[in-house]
């Protein structure tokens, strides 16, 4: 199969996107989610570094062009629907814009309160400068 019959098999959403899970491919650990278009999968594919339709931007990211914080994909995995991505990653630095290794440094407990539960690596500041 291609790369274009791959990306063509998909199940994307109503707005040509379909879900990719980041997981870090040494410890299992979930670093992030985001979304990709075909467009998104291919280069991915094509460059072994995640690359996202940014929704808020409405143009392609490539996680660590700003940070330098990219990721370097080992294992692409595709579920049972084809309507969602699993992509085990080498992850370098922290996966999340607030400076954490995760995304999904916050727990939520029965009673609704969030806790932080993961060391910020870093904060914003020391990312990006500003």
């Amino acid at each position: 199969m291609s790369i274009e019959e791959f990306t063509g098999s998909l199940k994307y959403n109503a707005s040509g996107l379909i879900p990719a899970v980041i997981q870090d491919a040494q410890n299992g650990q979930v670093l992030m989610v985001g979304y990709m278009n075909a467009e998104a999968v291919r280069r991915t594919l094509e460059t072994g570094r995640v690359t996202f339709w940014s929704r808020s931007r409405q143009r392609f990211w490539v996680k660590g062009e700003t940070s330098k914080n990219f990721q370097h994909v080992r294992e692409v995995r595709v579920d049972c629907d084809a309507d969602c991505l699993l992509l085990l990653v080498e992850q370098a630095g922290e996966a999340c814009h607030k400076g954490y290794r995760t995304c999904f440094f916050r727990r939520v407990l029965r009673d609704g309160t969030v806790e932080i539960v993961e060391p910020r690596l870093r904060t914003p500041e020391e990312i990006y400068g500003n």
